[in-house]
């Protein structure tokens, strides 16, 4: 077998067919020698249950490519990237070291940063502090919690709008976690960039026209309303659903019947996506409209050997 050189990593918007070029990668690489292992970085598809919403690989696609760190959550739990990484680390370092090929593939841009790095990043909360600050949200509302984040932490409060409960949660959680009134310019706080890799990495961001992006992420929340994503929303729900996993996208959308916003929301989602791929540094950019699945995953596979 051959011994991989380098980890690879596919990021990339929503609907530009990631999995799709990683599992035809991963059969050029078995015919080199390799063996190689998807490893996700994506801040939904790590949630067991929401695996349709979610855009998850499919039973199929995890025949033909092994999948890691897919669906491991359980939903009714809160999961962050202070504790994704040292998950997304262990099973880089460990395919590595028994002589297999990662494939990071993902669409969230702190997930793939967080694997692929050493990012400074805050542990998750104690659950039972996140229980009671999401239980006085609501009783009391995001807008007097924020008062009370205001009195304790005014530097905090002035960076978060009094509206937004996830963010007025969680300064509120840091500032119980004992981490102080930090602004924005504090030099403590986490360091969410940095281009220098743990490991050798090929980092390939794949594009492709925003017409024909956007055509196919309608599409795609099409097929995901087809296949039961809304029943899935809602299954969902009756499994108490946590507050990080209902930020799937049209999670919410789904719940209250609206098809057309899940579409915004989604084609929005995706233009986030490739201002996130500007920001990640030695990322080698492919465009890949008119492209199959088979012919991207030849063109980096000959980046490989470069």
């Amino acid at each position: 077998m051959a011994a991989p050189g380098r980890v690879v990593a596919l990021f990339g918007p929503t609907a530009v067919g990631k999995t799709a070029v990683a599992i035809e990668l991963a059969e050029l690489l078995r015919g080199r020698g390799e063996d190689p292992v998807a490893i996700c970085a994506d801040a939904l598809q790590v949630y067991a249950g929401l695996e349709t919403l979610s855009g998850a690989a499919s039973p199929a696609e995890q025949e033909r490519l092994e999948h890691r760190l897919l669906g491991f959550v359980p939903v009714d739990r809160t999961f962050s990237v202070g504790g994704y990484a040292p998950l997304a680390h262990r099973e880089i370092d460990a395919a590595l070291d028994s002589g297999r090929r990662p494939l990071v593939v993902g669409g969230t841009g702190l997930y793939l940063r967080a694997a692929l790095t050493d990012l400074h990043l805050r542990p998750p909360p104690p659950p039972e502090l996140r229980r009671r600050l999401e239980l006085a949200v609501q009783e009391r509302g995001a807008p007097a919690l924020h008062a009370v984040l205001r009195e304790r932490a005014p530097a905090r409060a002035a960076e978060v709008e009094p509206t937004d409960r996830s963010r007025v949660i969680r300064a509120l959680e840091l500032v119980e976690m004992g981490e102080g009134d930090e602004g924005a310019g504090s030099a403590n706080r986490p360091q969410l960039w940095t281009s220098e890799m743990r490991r050798p990495t090929l980092l390939v961001g794949l594009t492709m026209d925003r017409a024909e992006l956007y055509r196919r992420v309608d599409a795609r929340v099409d097929a995901l309303v087809a296949e039961g994503a809304a029943a899935e929303a809602r299954r969902a729900v009756d499994r108490g659903a946590s507050r990080t996993a209902r930020k799937a996208l049209g999670f919410e959308e789904l719940l209250g019947g609206d098809v057309d916003g899940m579409r915004r929301r989604t084609r929005n989602y995706a233009k986030r996506q490739l201002t996130w791929m500007r920001k990640l540094g030695a990322i080698e950019v492919m465009d890949v409209t008119g492209v199959t699945a088979p012919e991207v995953a030849a063109q980096v596979a000959g980046r490989l050997t470069r």
